[in-house]
């Protein structure tokens, strides 16, 4: 099975989970999926919009949940954090809309947002709103850019080769930083 054929039938997949897990990248991809004509323009937006909002439901409820919790605690210690929380206060709707574009909030500002008083209601309906203009967007840029990207970086099966022992050595590198990280905390505590 190539590369390719592998995109076609699990592209809505990996663009959902790696929306909501990478984001732009990943769905510029996707965009680029589209131009090739592996996956429809509108299931791709919807796939990443949704991979999108429920990665960012699942870290606001995290910070409402655990807001008193020793991870969040160190979280809010942190100066993207802080950040998000200044910026939320003075524009709680439009930071909430827009923290998705902002780079080095995205991940943060969830969290950040969870642990305010903003009703969990508002925050769905804005954040799924603005997960739609999102996907829109990336997804679009990736169509509209597909045939330069490919010119650029070449097809994606002439990169199959390549792309997988890439993707298994930085998942490695992953888990080892995260393993590592884990002990130092074990470490420091004794």
């Amino acid at each position: 099975m190539t590369l390719e054929a592998i995109l076609s039938q699990y592209g809505l997949a990996a663009l959902f989970l790696g929306a909501g897990i990478e984001g732009e990248t990943v769905v510029v991809l996707g965009g680029v999926m589209v131009h090739r004509g592996l996956i429809a323009y509108p299931a791709a937006i919807a796939a990443a919009a949704l991979g999108s909002c429920i990665a960012d439901q699942i870290f606001f409820a995290l910070g409402r949940r655990f807001r008193d919790h020793r991870y969040v605690r160190r979280v809010q210690q942190k100066a993207a954090f802080r950040r998000a929380i200044d910026v939320f206060e003075q524009r709680p709707v439009l930071f909430v809309f827009g923290f998705r574009f902002l780079y080095g909030l995205r991940t943060v500002s969830p969290i950040a947002i969870g642990t305010t008083a903003l009703p969990a209601s508002r925050f769905m309906a804005i954040n799924a709103l603005a997960a739609v203009v999102w996907a829109t967007v990336f997804v679009t840029l990736g169509y509209l850019f597909g045939e330069g990207i490919e010119a650029a970086f070449g097809r994606v099966r002439d990169v199959g080769h390549v792309l997988l022992p890439v993707l298994a050595v930085l998942l490695l590198v992953g888990l080892a930083a995260h393993f590592r990280h884990r002990r130092r905390e074990v470490t420091a505590k004794d």
